[in-house]
């Protein structure tokens, strides 16, 4: 610790430089010998007093400098202790401040972990309900495409009215879709391929509404690759259970015609008059008149 300068030492050499002076004053009369006894009694007295006084005087401003340098120093040490004090205190309150400042930034750390947390938690749960939204979209459009599927398979089941030859019938679209096939390929003159498809309808349908067409067409086929006994069969099984068709008249005129092909004048000959009575005016039976003349 650093002391302040001594402040008193000045006086002191003032009370020294007066003792000197009187120390002089009094050997210059003692040398001279110009006082008588009773003036040196006095002036001895009267320098002894004022040597008294001045002692005292000096111890006085001693006791006065030495009080004050005590006080001083325990102003000092009172200002050095207060110092430490606050030093001390400072040093808490600065510790103090950092442990809060640490707690702070220990907390901030915690928050801003819990809120990245958050956000993953917000941003799956986001994802979730994207995909969710999407597998709802999807489901919601698989249920539209089986709907439409199922709606297009029940249509496809679905019976159907058409109307063929004259009548109107109730067929399944399959069932249709192979009557269509096999009239194509008899009209593109694959009469076989025709027979086949024709004998396959009536297999998958034997009651099929499209029968009585079917066995009419198929007798054609057999007749034009000169199968004509199985086509007589199936143009009668045809009169048999459609007498009414509009292509009876002309399964009657067919069934004429194989026999004349099978050299059967006269089961022709019968046929033909029997198409005459049955059905006299179609233009098979105007057809059958001439066919009969030329066979008489």
């Amino acid at each position: 610790m650093n002391r302040r300068p001594l402040s008193w030492l000045p006086g002191l050499r003032t009370v020294a430089m007066a003792l000197a002076v009187l120390l002089g004053q009094w050997h210059g009369v003692a040398q001279a010998g110009l006082f008588d006894d009773e003036e040196a009694r006095k002036a001895i007295l009267e320098m002894r007093q004022r040597l008294e006084a001045t002692r005292q005087s000096a111890e006085s401003g001693l006791q006065r400098l030495t009080d004050s340098q005590k006080l001083l120093l325990d102003n000092q040490n009172e200002a050095s202790r207060r110092s430490a004090d606050d030093s001390a205190l400072l040093r808490r309150s600065l510790l103090e401040l950092q442990n809060q400042i640490e707690a702070v930034r220990a907390e901030f750390a915690r928050l801003n972990g819990r809120n990245e947390q958050v956000l993953r938690e917000v941003a799956e749960m986001q994802r979730r309900q994207k995909d969710l939204a999407q597998g709802q979209s999807d489901l919601a459009q698989g249920q539209s495409e089986l709907g439409r599927a199922v709606d297009e398979r029940v249509r496809q089941l679905e019976p159907v009215r058409v109307t063929v030859e004259g009548r109107e019938i109730l067929v399944e679209p399959a069932e249709r879709r192979a009557y269509d096939a096999a009239l194509v390929s008899f009209r593109a003159s694959d009469f076989v391929g025709a027979q086949n498809a024709f004998l396959s309808l009536i297999a998958r349908y034997p009651k099929t509404g499209y029968l009585p067409s079917a066995l009419f067409w198929l007798g054609n086929a057999q007749y034009a690759t000169r199968d004509y006994k199985e086509a007589i069969t199936n143009f009668r099984i045809m009169l048999q259970g459609a007498p009414d068709h509009l292509r009876a008249p002309e399964a009657m005129l067919s069934i004429a015609n194989c026999q004349v092909e099978l050299k059967d004048a006269r089961g022709a000959r019968k046929t033909l008059e029997d198409l005459a009575r049955a059905y006299p005016q179609s233009e098979a039976a105007q057809a059958g008149k001439e066919r009969l003349a030329k066979l008489r």
